[in-house]
């Protein structure tokens, strides 16, 4: 893949329904256009693009951000000094449970849930802390043509509030919490149209989505555990192992993730910066 500014980009794809690295970008520079569409042309394609041994301070992670949409602030933990858009992601050594241990897509009980999100890793354990990715194009896909049509007209709500997710950031809003409102609701389709690409997604989740609109919670519950367990399927997803510098951007429209909690007693510190979404259709 060549690229203006005598730059070449390789995106090798890393498994077969999600995920793809890309190798010649130095993200700490101003990128030309043409390398912004190509990666975001890659993005668009693989649903999260990872990148190597980049350097990059605060003010150039925003910068990064920036070419690619509008960073907008988490609702629920702090940003650090001097850039409220970047917010720590960080397991402790002696804490048990990760931020965000659980499948999700970021931020679904907000009302237009951002579009993507970039991670940078600052400091990793010896061992562990991966992160999986799974398709909800895949996941979608692969449902039979009669619970594609039972789910064409159904809605979810969802909750910042859902016990297994709030349980994963309860050590962050102790120490970095906001004071504001912490309890968000959202109704969203269970099938969403991707804006951009017009593929079907399904867009809900185990970390937020709470119930089906016009069912109670127990009524909803045996299909939506269905289609955890199906979204989730191993030929959808792809594991990536983070080293310092390490850089993904995923696309929260039609991508779950899940971090790793395999390194107790050793620290793990992200940082995290979401973009500006839309009303999912």
């Amino acid at each position: 893949m060549n690229a203006p500014g005598n730059t070449t980009l390789e995106v090798l794809r890393i498994a077969g329904a999600i995920g793809a690295e890309i190798r010649g970008a130095d993200l700490s520079r101003e990128l030309p256009q043409g390398v912004v569409d190509q990666i975001r042309s890659a993005w668009l394609e693989h649903l999260v693009v990872f990148f190597r041994d980049q350097r990059l301070g605060p003010a150039q992670f925003m910068a990064l951000a920036r070419r690619f949409g509008r960073p907008v602030e988490y609702p629920l933990v702090k940003g650090i000094d001097g850039f409220p858009e970047i917010i720590e992601v960080k397991k402790l050594e002696h804490e048990r449970v990760p931020f965000g241990a659980v499948w999700h897509s970021d931020t679904a009980y907000l009302e237009a849930p951002p579009m993507g999100t970039l991670l940078l890793a600052r400091e990793l354990p010896p061992f562990g802390g991966d992160t999986l990715f799974a398709s909800q194009y895949a996941a979608y896909d692969a449902l039979s043509g009669g619970m594609k049509h039972l789910l064409a007209g159904l809605r979810a709500l969802n909750a910042s509030t859902k016990a297994d997710a709030s349980k994963t950031r309860e050590d962050r809003i102790r120490e970095e919490g906001r004071k504001a409102r912490n309890d968000f609701l959202a109704t969203h389709p269970v099938v969403r149209t991707h804006p951009e690409t017009g593929r079907k997604a399904l867009y809900v989740n185990p970390g937020h989505t709470v119930q089906f609109e016009g069912m109670s919670e127990e009524e909803s519950r045996p299909l939506l555990e269905y289609l955890y367990r199906h979204q989730t399927r191993p030929e959808f997803t792809c594991r990536f192992t983070w080293e310092p510098g390490s850089l993904a951007l995923w696309d929260n429209r039609c991508a779950q993730h899940n971090p790793v909690n395999d390194y107790h007693g050793f620290k793990r510190v992200m940082h995290r910066i979401t973009l500006a979404g839309d009303r999912p259709q």
